[in-house]
């Protein structure tokens, strides 16, 4: 077990540190074909890196501690719509293009400058500022069966996502200032317990 909350740990730590604005800042100064392809080389790596930890996984014995079934089978589908539904409506606010990086590669190929993240205040993020994070903690806790391995892995998933989140914020209200300070006042992080605000202020609504 130790060994498998070290893969996931050490996997979890690598994922942020190469994301880390000092090292995006690094690659945009290369000006070169990595500068491009950076987000996608990024995220392949991410998936292939997973496969190994994955399979060490599988091939542990393991005890079931907790499984859907009964009563709690209703919970089980509600938690799997509801990150069905943040994944969803989510991909409506973000560029996904720029997500996986195709958009940078294209621009960098054309001798373009590298585009920005363009932060919307709709739909979803009406409701919560982090769809994607909030969906994520909800799949990683519904899929299949909770056992005394996949528990250690769903943990340290589960405080990578929360604190994924914080130092996205902080990078958020560093680079979007007053505005975002406000939006976060009035929409939740992760829950949307307040229903839509429709009042929410964002450096978007005031360039219109």
């Amino acid at each position: 077990m130790l060994t498998l909350a070290f893969l996931w740990i050490f996997w979890c730590a690598l994922h942020s540190l190469l994301i880390t604005e000092q090292i995006q800042t690094w690659i945009g100064k290369q000006n070169n074909w990595l500068t491009g392809s950076y987000r996608i080389l990024y995220i392949l790596f991410s998936l292939i890196s997973l496969v190994p930890i994955i399979i060490y996984q599988y091939s542990l014995p393991q005890k079931n501690l907790f499984i859907w079934h009964g009563w709690w089978r209703p919970a089980q589908l509600f938690l799997l719509a509801y990150a069905f539904v943040m994944f969803w409506l989510g991909s409506q606010n973000y560029d996904i293009a720029y997500f996986l990086g195709i958009r940078q590669w294209r621009n960098q190929r054309r001798g373009q400058a590298a585009p920005q993240l363009d932060f919307r205040c709709q739909g979803i993020g009406l409701y919560v500022r982090h769809p994607w994070y909030s969906g994520g903690l909800a799949l990683l806790w519904a899929v299949g069966p909770i056992t005394d391995i996949s528990l250690i892995s769903r943990l340290i998933l589960s405080a990578y996502l929360f604190i994924g989140t914080l130092l996205e914020e902080r990078k958020l209200r560093r680079q979007l200032g007053a505005p975002y300070q406000q939006y976060c006042r009035q929409v939740p992080m992760l829950l949307p317990w307040k229903g839509r605000v429709r009042s929410a202020r964002t450096p978007t609504d005031q360039k219109g």
